[in-house]
């Protein structure tokens, strides 16, 4: 894509690339030990920008990403529809996970994550299928009779035990009517706002002969990324949905809602690399 403002915007990323990163280890001994994104925040901080939550690219209007071993994460997007915030169905959050999700003996909770999540391709053995309208609204929807688990029925609650019931939906424009959460933006702006500006870099890092990584060696770009392109390789299967919601004694009320993509598929969208 040629287009001087991204291709300024990329050479500036070279530069601190190259200045404050390449040839670098992560130095993350200071960093929370248990926190996932930690490498990540060492890349950030190098390059100059300050770890944030915002959605929004992280650099020149360029999404920042580093290397991993398997998965990237491409945003933390709440639905605008959560059956549970529906006051005819008297359910709360944790009644979600125990009926749509499944017990961890380890940890003694119910959590809504793993195989109770659906993919693309049909309906899960819970249930669930993914459903997108012309629209490119996507819906998780339950249907009873797709339900494989053998003790269902005393699961499920008898109102419950119907076919094509919406547990969760992203719209792709906001629409207040429809909207029953905090989440005051469609799907359409969320990927937008992140991908659509000046598209996205990975830093690669070295893999060593132990599997693991190394110090940083290169840098890849993206172009700019639509939210219909966007949901094109989501309807493929190659970007998809995966979520951490679980339980907890601490009070934890946040869903983990993650938009995941494996590193093979996004390195197979990269158009130009340095060095």
């Amino acid at each position: 894509m040629a287009n001087s403002v991204i291709d300024e915007a990329r050479q500036r990323v070279i530069e601190m690339f190259e200045e404050n990163v390449h040839g670098k280890i992560p130095d993350i001994s200071a960093y929370n030990t248990g926190h996932d994104g930690k490498v990540g925040n060492w890349l950030e901080e190098q390059m100059g920008v300050t770890p944030n939550a915002a959605n929004k690219p992280d650099l020149h209007g360029i999404e920042l990403k580093t290397s991993t071993k398997s998965v990237l994460s491409l945003g933390s997007w709440d639905p605008n529809y959560w059956i549970f915030r529906v006051e005819k169905y008297r359910m709360t959050r944790y009644d979600f996970m125990e009926i749509f999700g499944k017990y961890n003996p380890k940890k003694k909770m119910y959590s809504w994550s793993g195989s109770p999540v659906p993919k693309i391709g049909g309906p899960n053995e819970f249930g669930v299928r993914i459903d997108i309208d012309s629209n490119n609204n996507v819906s998780f929807i339950y249907s009873y009779t797709d339900d494989e688990r053998s003790n269902k029925s005393s699961i499920v609650p008898a109102n419950l035990q119907t076919e094509d019931l919406t547990i969760a939906r992203w719209d792709a424009d906001y629409d207040e009517s429809r909207t029953n959460t905090s989440t005051k933006k469609g799907l359409r702006a969320k990927v937008e706002e992140k991908y659509n500006k000046n598209g996205l870099c990975k830093c690669y890092r070295e893999i060593l002969e132990n599997g693991e990584l190394g110090a940083y060696s290169s840098v890849g770009f993206m172009d700019p990324m639509t939210f219909e392109t966007f949901m094109e390789y989501f309807k493929t299967g190659d970007f998809y949905f995966d979520c951490g919601m679980h339980q907890s004694e601490k009070g934890n009320t946040r869903n983990y809602c993650q938009w995941r993509v494996k590193n093979r598929f996004l390195d197979s969208l990269i158009v130009s690399r340095y060095p």
